[in-house]
């Protein structure tokens, strides 16, 4: 579930290993690209966390960011 906090929506995603992690952000680049609007994620082994914000907007959250949020959720089954 994504939150939101200090103008930015977060979530944490938990895969099987760092393959299904990494796979995972190989879909979520093509949609970041696609919609041109791209997060702060990191990456530790099988998680992923994802922080969505609009930069040019004055870092705050915009319907921008909601659309992504809501593309990458329904990459997980």
């Amino acid at each position: 579930m994504w939150t939101e906090e200090n103008n930015r929506l977060r979530r944490t995603f938990v895969f099987k290993d760092f393959q299904e992690a990494f796979a995972f952000m190989t879909r979520v680049a093509f949609l970041a690209e696609a919609q041109n609007h791209h997060p702060n994620w990191s990456n530790v082994y099988n998680q992923v966390t994802i922080e969505l914000t609009t930069h040019d907007a004055g870092n705050i959250v915009t319907e921008k960011d909601r659309k992504l949020a809501q593309s990458i959720d329904q990459l997980i089954p």
